[in-house]
């Protein structure tokens, strides 16, 4: 097939104008065009009033050949890349040791699966619980104030971003096609179809309860071993290398090749690697608030008269200001039409996070405004970004009034340095409920000093972005993790054999997708390492 880039068509068109397009891009006949599908379709919306789609798109002709030799010269019209995914290796007959992946996350489960489609049978070990029980601890959480440090937002099934916003785009190169490989299993799991096309997929909480289940389903017909509630207390290291695991109840497991995708927030598990001294450096993270807008003036600000169009959905952001004081302030995690959600994982301790269905219907936009930390900003040891979190966690839980409410502040009253006493136009979604103060000590100075310049920054791109009724909920810090577990050119760790540092909890991903490519990454290690060992022996 072949391939045309960047074909522009008017917001509106019609159903025929893709065809006519491709026809006049080409200089065929209608009778020549044999079949055209959308690879991807964006948009162009610097013009609100002129806001255009932008195709890729994959065409037959009974002349491909011919065409490719005309086009040769452009950069436009390209042979259609093989995206078919291949396996890179098949487990032995003689396998007789499991790999084991720890955490059942976005990298995780992608991990299990390419593992067990290749035969390995992995053994995978979940701290929380499965992904409907994980809900109801999360939601009672919401609703009662009633913390299960093991089951919650960060733990469980579907890892943290079963409750996000279910973005599935990044913007990591990608030259083996792994994101088509995520999606395509997503979407045999039941993810809606225009995931394979759409810019920027989304899919929601409920939708990746169902497909997380079924992807589980997938990995235990293939031979597979899913553990919940399964914590992995100890790491056995002989001479450099991994012999197995000891869980939480007492159970020792042998193998010598354990995938690490525990996620940002196993604090606990981040200890206990460091006293087994596997490799740990600190690393550069982000800190701020949730800024929450009516959805409405987002979708004005962005779109304009075409502000409520089916295609363009609820509109997004995404916006950055470098500041006088040589910090960075950018927004993250946009959730179109969502809310805010209480992301604790530890008691006494105040998290927030954003979190979208597919719908993206709810009357509020929310994002992180988040500044840049780096580790001179937490000097000490590897780990110390974990205690200047868990400092501004704490924070967070006194001001908001030790009942797990969330401290908030109205975006006009933080810029005057006044605390809010009422909420204006914009009501809170954050649950279990939000405590109105004031949040000049929520933060460090200098981040405060530099979102005090940020947000009216951020105005002059999106118009009412700092209006006075906008609302700040505290305290959002887990962007990232704040180490990072190096691993060398073969994916295991650098001083660990048989280790396997993956996704966000390592510091190799930051999103849905990312963690996702890096499991198949850890995956196709792990298996050739296998292959290796088994040759040898």
């Amino acid at each position: 097939m072949i391939r045309l880039s960047n074909i522009k068509l008017p917001l509106n068109h019609d159903e025929h104008a893709i065809n006519k397009a491709v026809l006049s891009t080409l200089n065929i006949r209608k009778e020549q065009l044999l079949k055209v599908e959308v690879f991807k379709r964006g948009y162009d919306a610097r013009k609100k009033t002129n806001i255009s789609l932008i195709y890729t798109l994959d065409v037959e002709t009974d002349t491909n050949d011919e065409l490719l030799e005309k086009f040769a010269d452009s950069q436009l019209i390209k042979t259609t890349p093989d995206l078919t995914y291949y396996n890179v290796a098949e487990a032995p007959a003689s396998l007789t040791e499991r790999p084991v992946v720890i955490g059942f996350g976005p990298c995780g489960l992608l991990t299990a699966l390419l593992l067990a489609q290749m035969g390995y049978k992995p053994i995978v070990l979940e701290r929380g619980k499965e992904v409907r029980e994980r809900t109801k601890d999360t939601f009672n959480f919401w609703r009662k104030k009633e913390l299960n440090t093991e089951s919650n937002v960060q733990f469980g099934e579907g890892g943290a971003g079963t409750f996000s916003d279910g973005k599935l785009w990044s913007q990591v190169k990608d030259p083996k096609q792994y994101g088509r490989k995520v999606l395509n299993e997503f979407v045999e799991a039941g993810a809606p179809e225009e995931i394979l096309y759409v810019s920027k997929p989304h899919i929601g909480t409920f939708k990746l309860v169902t497909m997380v289940e079924k992807m589980r389903a997938k990995i235990i017909a293939l031979g597979g071993e899913i553990r919940f509630s399964s914590r992995v207390e100890d790491i056995h290291i002989e001479n450099g290398q991994v012999t197995g695991l000891s869980l939480a109840d007492g159970e020792k497991i042998h193998t010598r090749h354990v995938a690490l995708a525990i996620g940002h927030s196993a604090r606990d598990t981040f200890q206990m690697l460091y006293d087994n001294n596997v490799y740990i450096e600190a690393k550069p993270f982000s800190v701020g608030f949730r800024i929450e807008h009516k959805q409405s003036m987002i979708d004005e600000a962005r779109f304009g008269p075409n502000a409520g169009n089916e295609i363009l959905g609820a509109a997004d952001y995404k916006l950055v200001h470098h500041c006088k004081n040589g910090r960075s302030v950018y927004s993250f995690c946009m959730c179109p039409g969502g809310t805010v959600v209480a992301a604790s994982s530890e008691e006494k301790r105040v998290v927030t996070n954003g979190m979208s269905q597919y719908s993206r219907n709810e009357r509020n936009a929310n994002s992180a405004v988040v500044v840049g930390i780096n580790p001179s900003d937490y000097p000490g040891h590897p780990l110390a970004g974990i205690d200047f979190q868990r400092e501004l966690e704490s924070r967070a839980y006194a001001m908001g009034g030790e009942n797990y409410d969330a401290p908030a502040q109205k975006v006009g009253d933080f810029l005057r340095g006044k605390s809010s006493e009422e909420l204006g136009s914009v009501e809170p979604s954050f649950k279990p409920g939000i405590k109105l103060t004031d949040l000049s000590d929520a933060l460090p100075d200098f981040c405060i000093e530099a979102l005090r310049e940020a947000l009216p920054a951020f105005n002059r791109k999106i118009k009412g972005f700092a209006l006075d009724d906008a609302l700040l909920t505290s305290v959002e810090t887990r962007t990232s993790a704040p180490i990072n577990i190096k691993r060398g050119d073969d994916y295991q760790s650098v001083n660990t054999v048989g280790l396997y540092p993956a996704g966000e909890g390592a510091g190799y991903a930051g999103g849905i997708m990312s963690a996702a490519m890096d499991g198949i990454k850890v995956a196709e290690a792990m298996a050739l390492s296998i292959n290796a060992t088994a040759e040898r022996s």
